[in-house]
This record gives structure tokens, C-alpha cells and sequence, in this order.
């Protein structure tokens, strides 16, 4: 058995091989508990507060135990980061000859057939001369690329709308039928993937994968040891996403696309069938059109009220089944007409089901609605059975991990929440010393939230704390109105001149780019910006936050399982909400403090953090950093800086 002690020892191998690392009792002693938890395939749901060092405290024991293992993350970025350089780094270090493979999903990688499609497709007027020259690039690399994966080919936008008509999706894949099978991208790396040692894939792709066995990548988990989740606080949100049913109105518009061009270029002598797609593709976009809001979530019961949305729903059902049809009397014809009528028929199946079904015990019907497309939703109300089926089906080691798990260091909602009833649970506070390094400030004076000049007063006792500060601030908000108000408020405050940056106004990386730069900007956003985002040193100083950041109830998912939870005479707020909204803040909280030296002021505006008896428990589960309501000790704070 290896010796984690002196692997993480201030001497060991990890301090002679990798830069900038320090020896620390919190990872030392995480990494003990997963080499065990390991040993004796058993299940750890382990928060590891920022700056354990969680990445190499699952690595070591991982490379080093042996065996298969699959490692999830909850963004591309932190799986290209695990894959490029953690992963290598900590391998040279231990000397261990363990393969590694990313696995991405199938969007992300180039498909022949599809690319093949588009070139020759000289109907496609709807594309740009742009376009066109980012599909020539994508062909020239296509022919020279072993991976075929977009990342590659920085030079084409990772959000044209090229990339939509030269991957593949999971219903237009043409599978072991399509003529390009022998050197298919997703085929060769998921060969990869089976020969690895490591595996790297992210959540999305491990349920939809490896959980409901869609990808045909069911192989993957049987002959695994480990499985560790990193970023595990995402996977309630994830399962139930995957766990449930969905068919949207963009996969009726890419059926009729796909039809389009298959019919040209195999059933061009039927002139009953463009008609069909295009009489569906209407009934489509005008199923979408019966809703006026954008970037909604509604109840079945209230969509069932929508004039219009019945009559469209059953005309897109009525329009899709004459295609149906029609693409079975023509599927011989070609694999891609065979791919478009079995893609049709098992619309058709969803579309009925979700419409015909009676609230289904245990799930809900809802329906999200966005700019330009509208997708119908089945959703368990619990996941908790379907994971626990999937985990027992053989003995093997899983590890959830992440900064934010608990309330108070209880695992209950967590554990509860995924059914992991039997797991061994640990939690270890951060290294860094928050009593010095942070101050957290609840301004006096505040109306409750949901008066409706809240958001104003929020702005104006935040002012006098950003001058304080110089900018250098995230102003965190809890939906995307507060965020264009803050905006708005502040982009209209006189001798003002911090820059600010709003969440929309370029990608993700891009804005935090701007913000490392810039050293005194204010960087307003919402949810995009409470997780995952990563800034040491002085240009961030100071975290804002609006409001606690309780789901709304009236998403309609969340409202189900409080009436579920209700029901049975349990306390739906204290058991399910109060959590959610705990775990969410301390997302939120943790982009302040990085780094040993980081020193700033976490300021949340919501008076009930003070005035609700629950609050103490929300508080009582940050970090323990001074507090105060005094803004005089918070410019005492940035005046020591």
C-alpha cells in the first residue's frame, strides 16, 4: 500500500514535481480518506473548502490504487484543464504509467457524414459568406485533425452556427449504418476512452452516457474501480435533467433541416415530401409563437390556460405524423432518409406522451420556454432511487466531491437529495485564514426583498463600499433583471467612473480577461458568475450579492417537490429550500477568497440573513470571517489594504 503521508509531505514526490505546492494537513487527510474509500469500494461524499487542494487529494490515490477510473467535472473547462496539465503533472510526479482520454459529447467533435452533407448541400442560402469560409476551414482541418474536436480550431467561433451542420447530434447520427463509420471522431474516442486508464468526461456526458446508456458507451462503466465527481453540488440539477424527458421545438426545425437535404439528394422525384417538412416545420415554429414570455419556465396548468398552445400542440402532432409517413415510404431509399423517419417516429412517441399522459406519479410536466425555441419537459420529482439502481449494479468505489455539500457540515440534503444513504461523509474547512483575510457585511437600513424598490436599495448602500473598494468588485445577482437593473443604476451614478463589465457582453473568458486587466472594474452577473470562476489577487476585493439566492417558487420543478415534500408532512422550506439556497451562497461567496494572500469584503445586501431565524444558519455556514454592519469598519478594512 502507498504512503499518502510522505507523497504530501513538505519532502514527498509532490513537492519536488509540482510548482507552487504546499504541504497541508486538509489535503493530506482527504487524500487518506479516499485512498480508503477506494480500498474498500465504498462511497465518500467529501466538501473540501477552497484552497484544500481537492484536485490532487482524488488524484494521487486514484493514479495510484490501480484499476479504472472515471473522473467528471462539471464544466469542459475544468476537464481540459484536468487532462492537460493536472492529470500529466501529477503521473510524472508518482512515476505511475496510467493512459489518459477525454471524452467530450458528441457536439464537440466533427462528423464526416454531416460535413460531407453540408458541402455539397448548395441549397444552404441562409449562410453568410462567413460561414462559408469557416466551413472550409473546418474541412481543411477536419482532413489533418486526429481528434476531430472543435476546440482545436480556435479560428472558427465556438458559437457559429456552422458548427450546428457539421457535428452530430444524438438523433441524427447515423451510427454503425453511416458510410464514414471507420473514421468517425466520436467512435475513435470513445475507443480511447475504453483503453484509458483515466477517463475525463463531464457531468452532462456521464449521465447521458454512461446512466441511460444513450451514447452506447454502456461498456465504460462495468469495467470501472473509482468513479469521482468533481463539482458534485451540480449533480442534482444534472440527474434530474437526464433522468426525466424532453423534446424541444429546434429538434423539429433540425429533423426538417436534415429531411430537406436528404430528400434532394436521395428522394428528389417525391414531391409529397417537402411539402410534409415544410407544413411540420411551420406547425413547429408556430407552437413557439403561442407564448409571448422569453426565458421562462411554466406549469403544465398554466400552459394548459395559454390560448392557442393545445390547438398548435396538436397541429405540430398531426403535421409530424404525415411526415412520419411519408419518411417510412422513403427510408430504404438512403441510411440518412432511414435516420429521419426513425428520428420522427420517436418524436411523435415523446410529443403524445408528454401531452396524453396524466400527471405520471412522481414526475412533473413543464415546459421552458426560450428566445427562439419552446421544449417540452418530463422531470422526476426525486432522483434519488433511479441514482441509487444505477449505483448498485456493481461494487465499486464512488467519490463526490466539491467546496459547497453541506449546511453546518450536515450532509443530509445532499445525501437525501442523490440517495446516498449508506455513504461515509467528511468535510474540511478551507487552510486559509478567514478571520483575518475577510469581513462580512449586512448593511442596516434595507427594505425586505421583495419590496419593489429593493434593487435600488441595494445599489445605493453598495456605492460607498465599491468606492471604498476602487471597483474591483463582482456584483452577484439573483436573476437577470436585478443584474440589468445594477447595471442601469450604476451606469447612471454621477462621478462614478469605475468601468463596468456586464455578464452578455462577451463569453465567459473573455469578460474575466477584461477584468484581470482592467485591476479596478465592476464586473455585474448572474448565475454565469457565481461558480467556476477563478480570481486571485487584487483585482477582486470585493463580493456583492443582492439577495439569498432562494430558487423561485414558482419554477415549476421545485414547486412539485415542495408540494410533494409538504404532503408527507415534512417541512419542505427547512428540509429542501433553506439547503439549496446555503449551498448556492456559498458558491457565491467562494469567488472572494482564492489564494493565501487574498484579502477582500463579502457584502450580502438581504436583511433576512439578521432578521429571519434562519439566518444564523446560513451564516453559520460561510466561512469564519469577521462580521459587521458597520460601514465605517468596512472602509477601515480597505483603507489597511
Amino acid at each position: 500500500m502507498f504512503d499518502i503521508k510522505s507523497i504530501f509531505s513538505s519532502d514527498g514526490v509532490l513537492s519536488r514535481h509540482i510548482t507552487g505546492f504546499r504541504m497541508r494537513f486538509q489535503q493530506m487527510e482527504m487524500a487518506q480518506a479516499i485512498a480508503d474509500t477506494i480500498a474498500k469500494h465504498q462511497i465518500l461524499v467529501a466538501e473540501a473548502g477552497t484552497g484544500t487542494g481537492k484536485t490532487l487529494a482524488y488524484l494521487v490515490p486514484a493514479l495510484l490504487a490501480g484499476g479504472k477510473v472515471i473522473i467528471s467535472t462539471g464544466t469542459k473547462t475544468l476537464q481540459d484543464q484536468l487532462f492537460k496539465r493536472d492529470i500529466p503533472n501529477v503521473r510524472a510526479a508518482l512515476k505511475v504509467p496510467v493512459t489518459i482520454a477525454l471524452l467530450k459529447g458528441r457536439a464537440n467533435y466533427i462528423c464526416h457524414y454531416h460535413l460531407e452533407r453540408s458541402l455539397q448541400d448548395t441549397h444552404m442560402s441562409f449562410i453568410n459568406r462567413e460561414e462559408i469560409q469557416y466551413l472550409q476551414q473546418i474541412e481543411s482541418y477536419a482532413h489533418i485533425s486526429k481528434e476531430g474536436d472543435k476546440s482545436g480550431l480556435s479560428e472558427v467561433p465556438e458559437n457559429a452556427a456552422i458548427w450546428q451542420q457539421v457535428t452530430s447530434t444524438r438523433d441524427n447520427c447515423l451510427g454503425s449504418e453511416c458510410p464514414d463509420y471507420k473514421k468517425c471522431f466520436v467512435m475513435e474516442a470513445r475507443k480511447q476512452a475504453l483503453q484509458a486508464d483515466v477517463v475525463v468526461v463531464n457531468h452532462h456526458l456521464f449521465f447521458a452516457d454512461v446512466m441511460l446508456r444513450d451514447e452506447g458507451l454502456s461498456e465504460l462503466l462495468p469495467a470501472c474501480n473509482t468513479v469521482i465527481f468533481d463539482e458534485a453540488h451540480q449533480l442534482p440539477e444534472t440527474a434530474s435533467l437526464f433522468f426525466g424527458e424532453s423534446i424541444s421545438t429546434n429538434q423539429m426545425l433540425d429533423l426538417a433541416r436534415d429531411a430537406k437535404v436528404e430528400s434532394l439528394q436521395a428522394a428528389g422525384d417525391f414531391i409529397e415530401l417537402p411539402n410534409a417538412i415544410a407544413a411540420m416545420e411551420k406547425a413547429a415554429r408556430d407552437l413557439r409563437l403561442t407564448i409571448a414570455e422569453e426565458n421562462t419556465r411554466l406549469a403544465l396548468a398554466v400552459i394548459m390556460q395559454t390560448p392557442g398552445f393545445s390547438v398548435a400542440l396538436d397541429s405540430l402532432l398531426e403535421k409530424l405524423m404525415i411526415l412520419t409517413q411519408f419518411l417510412e415510404s422513403q427510408a430504404e431509399r438512403s441510411e440518412g432518409l432511414e435516420n429521419c423517419w426513425q428520428r420522427a417516429n420517436n418524436h411523435l412517441q415523446l410529443i403524445r406522451r408528454w401531452r396524453d399522459e396524466a400527471e405520471t406519479q412522481g414526475y412533473v410536466r413543464w415546459i421552458e420556454v426560450y428566445n427562439q425555441a419552446l421544449q417540452l419537459n418530463a422531470t422526476p420529482l426525486s432522483i434519488a432511487e433511479i441514482f441509487q439502481k444505477q449505483m448498485a449494479a456493481s461494487p465499486r468505489a464512488w467519490i463526490f466531491t466539491s467546496a459547497t455539500l453541506s449546511v453546518k457540515k450536515n450532509f443530509t440534503h445532499y445525501n437525501d437529495e442523490m440517495g446516498l444513504t449508506t455513504a461515509q461523509t467528511a468535510c474540511w474547512e478551507s487552510p486559509f485564514n478567514f478571520a483575518e483575510q475577510a469581513l462580512l457585511y449586512v448593511p442596516t437600513a434595507m427594505p425586505e426583498p421583495h419590496h419593489k424598490t429593493y434593487i435600488d436599495h441595494v445599489v445605493q448602500a453598495a456605492l460607498p463600499v465599491l468606492r471604498a473598494s476602487r471597483g474591483r468588485a463582482f456584483f452577484l445577482c439573483t436573476s437577470l433583471r436585478a443584474m440589468q437593473r445594477v447595471y442601469e443604476l450604476l451606469l447612471s451614478t454621477d462621478n462614478f467612473d469605475f468601468p463596468l463589465l456586464l455578464q452578455g457582453q462577451g463569453s465567459r473568458s473573455y469578460m474575466l480577461e477584461r477584468f484581470r486587466e482592467l485591476n479596478n472594474a465592476i464586473l455585474i452577473g448572474s448565475q454565469s458568475f457565481w461558480e467556476g470562476v477563478d480570481v486571485r489577487g487584487e483585482a477582486l476585493s470585493l463580493v456583492i450579492i443582492d439577495k439569498l439566492p432562494f430558487a423561485p417558487p414558482d419554477d415549476p420543478v421545485l414547486s412539485a417537490r415542495i408540494e410533494k415534500i409538504n404532503s408527507e408532512g415534512r417541512n419542505a422550506f427547512m428540509e429542501y429550500q433553506l439547503p439549496r439556497a446555503v449551498i448556492n451562497l456559498k458558491q457565491g461567496a467562494g469567488r472572494l477568497i482564492r489564494d493565501e494572500a487574498d484579502r477582500g469584503v463579502l457584502m450580502i445586501c438581504d436583511p433576512r440573513l439578521i432578521t429571519k431565524a434562519y439566518g444564523k444558519q446560513i451564516w453559520q455556514s460561510l466561512p469564519p470571517m469577521k462580521r459587521t454592519r458597520e460601514l465605517a469598519d468596512v472602509e477601515h478594512f480597505f483603507h489597511a489594504d
